[in-house]
């Protein structure tokens, strides 16, 4: 089918949410000193390429931060709440244990919105937001939905052991949504995912819930070495094949928006592309890593601040604990 015949999901508003709650790095190093706990900002920096992030407060849950990322992008695209016709969430920290109710039902709840519009999370770790993308291209190529939202949200700083400095000064909350409606100018031009499971076991949450309680560790663990090299390796491959089904090679690309992990990840990834630095969204230094939500976040930062302008083109890739991967290609 030519570009002329298809149906698209284009992108027609962003939002995005940090909490107030900033924490620098000098901060969270005399945080952790207090705990006997060594580090610096320039030991955290240097490995990372992060120099503050934010926290939720106790009061603020993953559908807080959610709902307020959703109601930015739908005043930039002109639309109500009712309007919408699909919630996705992609989320590893849902407001209720055992993720249900879903988080994407409680974010329908508080935007108003009435039984007319379906909701459900996926969780994908850091890839979730590429992963809602894709599902809502889908269905709205099949003509089952007509207006998607999709939300990336995360309050990691629950799930984080602070006596672990090699995880804690990597990650923070926040939360970033799109909506997405069918068109027929071109929009999500392609995407491609991929998971292997014989990974699971490098970057995530080791505990189980028996019994009504948590049986092993309930906080994040992360092997960092491993986790770099076969990031750096799946993100090539997949951007290359999202390039190649959407017809584009990199110098098309006008802005790559990856996840923001490392920027030693982000950097690396970007050179075996062939995409140069400055046409890299980076938002890692002030927000730090915060998982499904990261994409959204970097992307709306590009939009809001002019650097993404319409007809551009655009790739997105996300990688994260399963472990899963994938990229999109869009016009935006």
């Amino acid at each position: 089918m030519n570009l002329s015949q298809r149906k698209f999901a284009r992108m027609i508003g962003t939002g995005s949410y940090l909490p107030s709650k900033r924490v620098d790095n000098f901060e969270l190093a005399q945080q952790l000193k207090l705990s006997g706990i060594e580090t610096s900002d320039e030991w955290i920096f240097s490995r990372s390429g992060i120099s503050a992030r934010h926290f939720a407060s106790s009061a603020e849950k993953t559908s807080d931060l959610a709902v307020l990322s959703a109601q930015r992008a739908l005043d930039a695209a002109g639309l109500v709440a009712g309007d919408i016709d699909l919630i996705i969430l992609a989320t590893s920290t849902p407001d209720y244990l055992g993720g249900f109710p879903s988080t994407a039902c409680v974010v329908q709840q508080k935007l108003g919105i009435q039984t007319q519009c379906a909701a459900f999370d996926i969780q994908a770790v850091c890839s979730g937001f590429i992963y809602g993308l894709h599902l809502a291209d889908s269905l709205i190529q099949t003509g089952a939905h007509r207006r998607v939202l999709v939300i990336g949200a995360e309050v990691f700083s629950r799930i984080l052991d602070f006596q672990d400095r090699a995880t804690c000064v990597l990650f923070g909350d926040g939360a970033g949504a799109v909506i997405l409606e069918a068109s027929n100018a071109p929009g999500i031009l392609s995407s491609a995912l991929h998971a292997d499971g014989k990974y699971s076991d490098i970057l995530c949450i080791p505990g189980q819930v028996v019994d009504g309680r948590v049986a092993g560790s309930g906080f994040l663990t992360m092997d960092g070495q491993a986790v770099f090299k076969l990031a750096v390796k799946v993100l090539e491959q997949v951007g290359l094949e999202a390039l190649e089904k959407a017809g584009l090679v990199a110098n098309q690309i006008d802005w790559l928006v990856p996840h923001q992990a490392n920027i030693r990840i982000m950097e690396g990834t970007a050179k075996k592309l062939g995409i140069a630095n400055e046409r890299v969204l980076v938002t890692l230094g002030q927000q730090g890593n915060t998982s499904a939500a990261s994409i959204p976040l970097a992307l709306d930062d590009g939009i809001r601040s002019g650097k993404v302008l319409r007809g551009q083109n655009l790739l997105l890739e996300g990688v994260g604990g399963g472990f899963t991967w994938g990229a999109a290609c869009v016009r935006y």
